[in-house]
């Protein structure tokens, strides 16, 4: 296993549970979400900037 920096932009939501839940689709798509920040919001264009770590399992060839 090995972990990866990732940096995405999620829509902004009505509610705090929506964003959350959003956030960890988006990091998801990368791995096992470990830790992640909102760290910019774009109001104009209702987007949060989301950096966070995730988990990934090492390929069979890797191993």
């Amino acid at each position: 296993m090995t972990t990866h920096f990732i940096s995405a932009e999620v829509d902004l939501h009505d509610t705090a549970e929506e964003l959350h839940s959003a956030i960890e689709i988006e990091l998801q798509k990368h791995g096992e979400p470990l830790r992640w920040a909102v760290t910019d919001v774009d109001v104009d264009r209702q987007k949060a900037v989301v950096e966070g770590y995730v988990l990934v399992e090492a390929s069979p060839a890797a191993a």
